[in-house]
């Protein structure tokens, strides 16, 4: 009887089995989120003041008619937002290919190619929007924040988790060695961190560079962000940032799940 109690009372699997893979990694993130807290959460709050509270004390004149700070802080949240993704999206997609072969297991149970998938970028959803929550908190103490329409920056941020993050799942599911992620990191990320109008506006690169800025994920999210947190309206249309957000997403969901697909169904 005791033992038909306990079974009546242990909580039934999830109705939508990417729901299931999601609880799976955070269960796990239960016990290691400690080890995330300097990387995704310190280490932009001490971004904030070594850049827009120190450097910006020696900016004047400000940017576009605001503090340094009050500009630099909503590039910062849009590019915690591409770090969190990608570091979520290449070591541990990787890991679940080649090392544990996590990915390998939940193939063996009744789940989808698009179950595995989807639960994991949920799980990246879910790294980012609770990241740049607590940033936008932090940041509003500091007074950064000038317009209530900065809480629009966390849709924001979640898309562009999701548009950065769904290309990367297909690249670090397709390569053999873990230095290509070392590459991308080092030709991609960082050079889309210093270029795409975190740190400074695109429209003092040259031509050439500016439009290298303006095709990259990060500088739409920026944008939007910057509109957001200012209260002011953005440099290209909402509808327009959107949609190209949107159109890296789901072209990274269907690359990603195509390579997925390939390596998990025999």
């Amino acid at each position: 009887m005791a033992r038909q109690a306990g079974e009546r009372a242990r909580p039934s699997p999830p109705r939508v089995p990417a729901l299931a893979v999601l609880h799976y990694y955070l269960v796990g993130y239960r016990r290691t989120w400690r080890a995330g807290v300097f990387s995704s959460f310190l280490l932009p709050v001490l971004t904030v003041l070594g850049f827009g509270v120190g450097v910006g004390a020696y900016i004047d004149q400000g940017v576009d008619g605001v503090s340094y700070l009050d500009w630099l802080v909503p590039g910062l949240i849009a590019s915690t937002a591409l770090q969190v993704a990608i570091g979520d999206a290449t070591w541990p997609v990787f890991s679940n290919f080649q090392w544990i072969k996590t990915y390998f297991a939940q193939g063996a149970a009744p789940l989808r190619v698009g179950d595995i998938l989807a639960g994991h970028l949920l799980y990246v959803l879910f790294r980012v929007l609770t990241t740049i929550t607590a940033f936008l908190l932090v940041t509003g103490v500091f007074g950064a924040l000038r317009s209530p329409l900065a809480v629009a920056a966390l849709p924001v941020a979640a898309l562009l988790g999701l548009a950065v993050a769904a290309p990367t799942f297909a690249y670090s599911a397709a390569v053999d060695s873990d230095s290509w992620l070392a590459m991308l990191f080092r030709f991609a990320v960082i050079p889309m961190t210093l270029f795409a109008g975190v740190f400074f506006p695109v429209e003092s690169l040259p031509e050439a560079l500016r439009w290298l800025a303006y095709a990259t994920p990060l500088w739409h999210a920026v944008d939007l962000c910057r509109a957001a947190t200012l209260g002011v309206a953005p440099q290209w249309s909402v509808v327009g940032h959107l949609l190209y957000l949107v159109a890296w997403a789901f072209g990274g969901w269907l690359l990603a799940h195509r390579v997925f697909r390939r390596r998990l169904v025999v």
